[in-house]
């Protein structure tokens, strides 16, 4: 427990009176009681045992001490608990005469705040001696003075208290004088030299005496002045004041020469024995740098700036002297009047400059101490911060403030608050002060990315390069910082049972989707995907937009010619009578484009023809028609070209041959067209691919004669063997072999079929696969077997369909 000085009775049922009123604003109250002048670091209390709280909490709540004023005499060791002597501690200075003597400071502790009231009474000690204002009293005394005559002295000063104060007066060597100390109302005492025995001025015309003033401490100090005493003739009146006492108010904005009262005395000497001066007597060393007293008219005047904060009263002792030996005393009191000159003080306990914008409401944001050093109602002071902000300024004790939070916070709405305080004491004219402070919100991750589309539909460009970069997404996130840095990222599915990595990649920082690789618009004309935009929070947010790629055709596909069918190996004639009207449709030209749009817009021209006036084509059909009357002079063979183009930019384009007979007959027609095949152009080629194919063939057949015979060799040797081991004969044949009709040469008969059209003067060999026939088919004359022949009727009456003859042939 804490070490309190021993009051009476009545004064411990009042201190226990106002702690327990205290204790209704602070968490806890302390008091302790140490000597004055104590060197630093000595121990004052253990603040942690008297308050109950542990040594770690004071750690953990960042324990301070928080004073008023610059001085802080007491320091609090947090890891101890304890409290020591910050500086020295002079009890004169801190309350000069004031008994007791005392001062006070709050203890903060952080997370929760608390708030302990702590006040420490500074005991005296007897480090000051007295002293007398002069160190040499002049006086002169008439010799007409009567025995018991009294003369006032300077009293001696010492700013201790109590005990260590002065004690008692005493001459050491007193003559034909005594000294007597009265006792006033006010409890000051008047030190007066009493003549015993009347003065001779022509014995003994100067005396001298010691004055020696002691305390009443241990060890005891004392200090001394001498009186040197003129005995003067006869000035036997003395000077009376006339009054005592006076009482004077001067309010502390006075200027420097205000009146504050006038003293009198009168002398009922006459001369210059009944001419009286003023002067102070006994007084402080700042009453007479704050007040001045007229010699002559005894008018008190202000001489300095006067202070009601430091000091609300003084009291004068003002002395009237003739110009002999003889004065009088009188007091003057002068009350300092408050006038409203001190602005409220603002100082923050207790700030943190953020707050989360998830901050419960009621949330403490700052502690602040105001104060206001005028009294009464120029001391009393209101406290208030701007109305439109979503906090509340509440008491929480006397002259502290907390500002908590009223409203739920949104960092995106508002990101930064200036909170004002301004306080308002009540005087008049009432003045103010302000202090701003800022406050910052911190984010927390309550806001997902948005894209600033609902959803995407881009097109492009079929036949791209791979990792073209088709577009942007972009996505926003309100929150900040880490809250609001963005990546994005594909959700994996899969189109047409690849994965769509394959067909585009994102950028995860940037949002850029890029192709994976070249699409072709005949393959794949569109795919949506969705993309997720994720934030870097804890735990992060997420959204989802959905992604349409459109492949737009390019004209990359040149027109493709179904009909008529374009072999090498055929020739394809359309038959038109002699008999064919105007308009008589010929063929008709079938092509497709697999591009899309205008680039499949296909249109027909004839490019070159034999007889360009016989013949047109349609642009739009492709229809091949008769545009005169055909006559015996039109050659029987025609051969039209024509190319198909489409509508693309560039356009691309198709050439197909045409080839119509003019005749009455079929034999007509074959006879003409086979003239036509044995051109030596195409005889040439056709004797390159049969001498080709006819060494292929024979290369076969060695090939397979040799497998043959090593096969019946190794079969005869087996049989030997078998033969000559007794065991059963079990006949072996390999694999696809068949003997037919008890040869056993060839296993397989291969064939080529030569194939001619009308529409070709080239001949197709194909070799078709073997076959098991043992027939060997031969024909001599070469001109084959045909596999197809119509009446002249049939072919005219399907124009589409080609005229196709083929001849088969048959190696060994």
């Amino acid at each position: 427990m804490a070490s309190f000085r021993r009051l009476d009775h009545g004064a411990q049922w009042l201190a226990l009176f106002l702690c327990l009123f205290a204790l209704k604003s602070v968490s806890g109250q302390a008091r302790y009681s140490i000597p004055e002048e104590q060197p630093e670091g000595s121990f004052v209390g253990n603040i942690a045992r008297d308050l109950g709280i542990d040594v770690k909490r004071l750690v953990s709540g960042n324990a301070r001490i928080v004073t008023k004023g610059n001085r802080q005499y007491v320091d609090l060791n947090r890891d101890r608990g304890i409290l020591v002597v910050k500086e020295r501690i002079d009890r004169e200075e801190l309350c000069k005469k004031t008994t007791p003597c005392s001062f006070s400071f709050e203890m903060i502790l952080a997370n929760p705040i608390q708030l302990y009231r702590v006040t420490v009474e500074v005991t005296d000690v007897n480090d000051n001696a007295p002293v007398f204002p002069k160190e040499e009293i002049v006086l002169k005394i008439a010799e007409t003075a009567a025995p018991g005559t009294r003369y006032s002295l300077e009293t001696a000063d010492d700013p201790d208290v109590g005990v260590n104060d002065i004690q008692k007066y005493m001459f050491k060597s007193s003559g034909n004088f005594k000294l007597e100390m009265q006792t006033q109302s006010d409890g000051s005492q008047i030190v007066e030299m009493v003549l015993e025995t009347p003065l001779d001025r022509e014995k003994n015309e100067e005396h001298s005496l010691i004055l020696v003033a002691s305390d009443g401490g241990a060890p005891q100090r004392s200090g001394t002045a001498r009186i040197h005493i003129t005995v003067l003739d006869a000035n036997d009146n003395a000077p009376v004041c006339s009054k005592q006492v006076y009482k004077a108010e001067v309010q502390e904005n006075s200027a420097i020469g205000t009146v504050v009262t006038t003293v009198s005395a009168n002398d009922a000497d006459k001369g210059v024995n009944g001419e009286v001066t003023y002067s102070f007597s006994r007084v402080s060393k700042e009453d007479k740098q704050l007040f001045d007293v007229n010699a002559k008219t005894g008018e008190i005047t202000v001489t300095s700036k006067l202070d009601y904060e430091k000091l609300k009263s003084h009291q004068l002792n003002v002395r009237a002297s003739d110009h002999g030996s003889h004065s009088d005393t009188c007091k003057v009191f002068i009350q300092i009047i408050d006038v409203n000159d001190n602005s409220p003080v603002i100082q923050l306990m207790s700030f943190s400059n953020t707050i989360s914008e998830d901050a419960p409401l009621g949330t403490t944001l700052a502690v602040i101490n105001v104060h206001d050093d005028d009294s009464e109602r120029n001391g009393i002071v209101e406290c208030s911060i701007n109305s439109d902000l979503p906090f509340k300024i509440e008491s929480s004790l006397s002259g502290y403030y907390t500002i908590v939070t009223e409203e739920e916070l949104d960092r995106e709405s508002v990101s930064e608050y200036n909170i004002t305080l301004t306080v308002t004491d009540q005087g008049s004219p009432p003045l103010s002060n302000q202090k701003t402070i800022q406050l910052k919100v911190s984010d927390i991750n309550d806001n997902s990315p948005r894209f600033e589309e609902p959803e995407y539909i881009w097109t492009i460009p079929e036949n791209n390069s791979p990792l073209f970069s088709i577009f942007t997404v972009h996505a926003t996130d309100a929150d900040w910082g880490q809250n609001a840095r963005i990546s994005y990222f594909l959700e994996e599915m899969y189109i047409n049972g690849a994965s769509l990595s394959s067909f585009v990649s994102v950028n995860a920082e940037s949002g850029l989707i890029s192709a994976a690789k070249s699409f072709d618009y005949e393959q794949i004309k569109k795919f949506g995907f969705n993309i997720t935009a994720r934030d870097a929070g804890s735990p992060p947010l997420s959204s989802v937009v959905s992604v349409k790629i459109l492949v737009q055709d390019q004209n990359d596909n040149a027109p493709q010619v179904l009909y008529p069918v374009q072999t090498g190996g055929s020739l394809v004639a359309e038959m038109v009578p002699r008999s064919a009207d105007v308009g008589y449709l010929v063929t008709k030209v079938v092509a497709v484009d697999v591009d899309s749009g205008q680039n499949a817009w296909l249109s027909y021209k004839l490019q070159k023809a034999a007889d360009r006036a016989l013949f047109e084509v349609g642009s739009q059909n492709g229809e091949i028609r008769t545009i005169r009357q055909v006559t015996d002079k039109d050659a029987v063979k025609q051969r039209l070209s024509v190319i198909v183009e489409d509508n693309g930019q560039p356009s691309r384009s198709a050439t197909v041959i045409v080839n119509v007979a003019v005749a009455d007959s079929f034999p007509e027609v074959l006879s003409e067209f086979t003239d036509f095949t044995h051109d030596k152009e195409y005889n040439d080629n056709l004797t390159f691919y049969l001498v080709l194919a006819l060494a292929v063939v024979s290369f076969l057949f060695i090939t397979c004669v040799v497998v043959i015979i090593s096969v019946k060799i190794y079969r005869w040797r087996q049989s030997r063997i078998l033969y000559h081991s007794n065991l059963p004969v079990i006949p072996y044949y390999p694999p696809r072999y068949s003997d037919t009709l008890g040869s056993g040469t060839l296993p397989h008969v291969y064939n080529y079929d030569t194939c001619r059209t009308t529409d070709s003067r080239k001949s197709d060999c194909k070799f078709g696969r073997a076959g098991s026939q043992n027939v060997l088919i031969m024909d001599p004359s070469a001109t084959g077997t045909m596999q197809r022949i119509q009446s002249e009727k049939n072919i005219l009456d399907e124009p589409d369909s080609p005229l196709e003859v083929c001849f088969s042939h048959t190696f060994l």
